[in-house]
């Protein structure tokens, strides 16, 4: 599953970067031409070409990028990803940002794939959470999904999810979902920490309901009290070593805010060569 990538604003991403310009890529002519590849030092899944192509176009509308493997392909160490072909001063000048990018989107998409792989055949779907790093959210969303999880909502706009200080505020459970399906008709969500709340929260009838921290057992009571009526969404303290036994359970969807929170970037390298320019 690839999410749709929306329209890319490279310039926020640049900016911080260039400035008011590279004074250190100024030292080489400007008519000068270089080659580059891009390889990577650790096994990953391939994502955020795009990002990476928006930069180099950005600063070289000539520059010729082919790429080597796919967007969502699993490649291993010490392959060679893309070559480049253009303006040595727009290579040196977008090595960093395009770099930066691809390996952060890259990261998303491998965090999510092991994930996803360690739920395979059990109807459960990975979701990611809101816990995305700042200007980042939609090109990590992406990723998750090239890597084969799922996005939960985007934001505040698209989707109600109800949680402790939204009920504390509105009363109730009950008082919370029912007010919620009287402003909107996106899907409503909300998380319950108790079989008290569950059974609450099956009665107000929400689109969904999550499981925020319940025990294995607890987990294939709610599967069994909601006999397919409510979704149930798994979450809270859940990583690797226990996703799989959490998906047994029957729960739908486990949410992750570790996909996108505290993702590692992988390790990339571009190496640039001067073409003969006499």
């Amino acid at each position: 599953m690839t999410a749709p990538i929306k329209t890319i604003d490279i310039n926020h991403f640049l900016d911080e970067d260039v400035g008011a310009g590279d004074i250190t890529a100024a030292i080489i002519p400007e008519a000068s031409h270089a080659l580059a590849e891009v390889v990577t030092r650790e096994g990953m899944i391939l994502c955020g070409q795009a990002w990476f192509d928006a930069v180099f176009k950005q600063l070289d509308a000539n520059m010729n990028i082919i790429w080597l493997a796919a967007e969502g392909e699993r490649v291993k160490k010490n392959t060679a990803l893309c070559k480049l072909n253009g303006s040595a001063r727009g290579l040196l000048t977008g090595e960093r940002t395009a770099l930066n990018l691809l390996q952060l989107l890259s990261a998303t998409a491998t965090v999510a794939r092991q994930y996803a792989d360690a739920v395979a055949g059990t109807g459960c779907k990975v979701l990611d959470t809101r816990k995305t790093i700042p200007g980042l959210r939609n090109a990590q969303k992406y990723a998750v999904a090239c890597g084969g999880g799922y996005n939960h909502r985007i934001g505040l706009y698209d989707g109600v999810l109800i949680k402790e200080n939204h009920i504390m505020a509105a009363g109730s459970i009950t008082k919370a979902v029912l007010a919620a399906r009287e402003l909107t008709t996106v899907a409503v969500e909300v998380e319950v920490e108790s079989m008290r709340e569950l059974a609450e929260a099956i009665a107000a009838k929400p689109d969904r309901i999550m499981l925020d921290n319940f025990s294995l057992e607890d987990m294939r009571k709610a599967v069994k009290l909601t006999a397919g009526a409510i979704e149930l969404e798994a979450s809270g303290n859940i990583d690797l070593e226990n996703i799989r036994s959490i998906a047994e359970t029957g729960v739908d969807y486990i949410s992750i805010g570790a996909l996108t929170k505290n993702v590692k970037a992988v390790d990339l390298s571009m190496r640039i060569t001067l073409v003969n320019n006499d």
